[in-house]
């Protein structure tokens, strides 16, 4: 009688171990499983991003708002008769580096 249990016992775990572990097991399909939440998380935030490249893009081709906000933050310009006001932190380090001006030799006459 021993003997009989011990060999249905020994197949109960043969049976088992492809559900487990096997190709198409439960480990694999919850592995798999997180993979797809975090393909989906990127793809979300990958999404996002797009609409919003896409809105921007449409603001650059359709108004003026966007090329003059650009101009004004990235290149620093300023409309005509507009007067640029630049308030420092005295707290914070300046980055600024001052050169001074090249010294110009006087040409020689010849």
């Amino acid at each position: 009688m021993r003997l009989i249990i011990l060999c249905l016992a020994a197949l109960v775990v043969l049976i088992q171990f492809p559900l487990w572990l096997g190709k198409g097991g439960w480990l694999r399909v919850w592995d798999l499983d997180h993979q797809v939440v975090a393909a989906q998380k990127k793809n979300d935030e990958l999404k996002a991003r797009n609409a919003k490249l896409n809105s921007e893009v449409q603001d650059l081709k359709e108004g003026t708002g966007a090329v003059e906000e650009r101009a004004r933050y990235e290149l620093g310009m300023v409309k005509e008769n507009e007067v640029f006001v630049q308030i420092l932190d005295p707290n914070k380090k300046s980055t600024f580096v001052s050169i001074p001006p090249p010294v110009i030799e006087p040409k020689e006459k010849r």
